[in-house]
Order: C-alpha cells, then structure tokens, then sequence
C-alpha cells in the first residue's frame, strides 16, 4: 500500500495550483453530484453528529461546502502540498495530511465520511482495508458517501487517470465491499459522465448500523 500511496502522493503535490483552479467552482456543473453531497449533509445533521471528515480532500473545496451545509466538517488528504493549499485557502477549516485507512480520530467519532473520488487510486486488492478504516471511524447511524468512476464490467477497470494511475468499479462490487466493511449500502446513483473519459459517475451511500442490544 505504501509504495503506490507514495507515488500518488508525489504526483498530486506536482498539481497542487492547477488541480485548485479546476475545481474552484466546487460542484456548479456536477448537478448530481451536488445533490448527493446536499442529502448526504442532510442526513448527517439528522444523526446529530454533525462532525464530518473530508477524505482526500485536495484543495479543501469541498469541505468548505459542508462546512457551508451545516457539518462540523475537517479535511484529510496524503498530499502535504494539497492540506497546504486547502489551509491557505480556508484559515477557518482544519485539514490534516493523513492516509484515509488511519483517520485521525478514534472509532466510531464521527458522524459522516466524505469520499468524493478519492478511492480511486487504491488498487483493488487494498480497497477493502481503505474501507474498513472508514467505517471504523463511524459512529453508529453515521453515513458514508462515496464516488467513484463506475464501469459496466465485471470487475474493477486500471485506467490512465490524469494524475496517477486509477481504477473504475462495477456498482454490485463495490457495493458490496462497503458490506464486507460493516456498512449499509442504501442508496445509490449512477449518471453520464461529467468529463471526456466515458466512465460513468457513480455515488453510494451507505450507513454503519446502531448496534442491537
């Protein structure tokens, strides 16, 4: 796992400023995306844990916008370049440079976990401990949302991403990791491509179940 996080993390700090005037606009042209972000929020604020994590959060973007949405929202990203943009750029915000499988908070903390494309990188064979290690920081009632890339094939799909090298998931699979992970997977979108790679966008969202007692 070190090895490709070591490449990945080189290869974001190389883009620090383009990758933040790409994505300055946080979600204005990604309708769908922005409504699953909006009811993600929403749902959190129902759980009254309103305290969110950001994974590989990049220039801090979106953070700011559930900070907007009413989360108690921090960003975590591998790239010391990408947590130096994002705390220039939102002084208010704590953004920590950390793996998403070792979040710095204890288990079952939070109340939502933010993964908006930022799995995309992990080889398939390590995708389940990246999980694992978002789940466990989920309090009970808590919720994840997760985008990806997603493919109609049988099986994830290793393409050439512009940054690092990345992976496109069937939904049923990977829906079904976030179930091997202890999660609930309970909603789902797959829509056309916002961009020229063809792949379509794919956001779940799943929830770590209250314990019965």
């Amino acid at each position: 796992m070190e090895e490709h996080q070591n490449e990945t993390r080189a290869a974001y700090d190389g883009v620090v400023e383009l990758y933040a005037s790409l994505f300055a606009d946080r979600l204005e042209d990604r309708p769908f995306a922005r409504a699953m972000i909006g009811t993600f929020a929403e749902l959190v604020r129902e759980t009254g844990n309103t305290r969110t994590a950001d994974v590989g959060c990049g220039p801090g973007h979106l953070t700011a916008l559930l900070h907007d949405l009413g989360l108690d929202a921090f960003g975590v990203d591998l790239s010391p370049g990408m947590v130096g943009h994002a705390r220039r750029a939102h002084p208010e915000l704590r953004f920590d440079e950390a793996r998403m499988e070792e979040l710095p908070v204890g288990d079952g903390e939070l109340g939502g976990v933010l993964a908006h494309y930022s799995t995309i990188h992990t080889p398939p064979a390590e995708l389940p401990a990246l999980l694992a290690g978002l789940a466990r920081a989920l309090a009970p009632g808590g919720l994840l949302l997760v985008s990806f890339f997603g493919t109609g094939g049988p099986g994830p799909v290793r393409f050439d991403h512009k940054v690092a090298p990345a992976y496109s998931w069937p939904v049923d699979p990977f829906a079904a990791l976030l179930t091997e992970a202890g999660l609930t997977p309970f909603a789902r979108l797959l829509h056309d491509p916002a961009s020229e790679r063809g792949y379509l966008d794919a956001h779940v969202l799943a929830r770590r179940e209250a314990v019965s007692t």
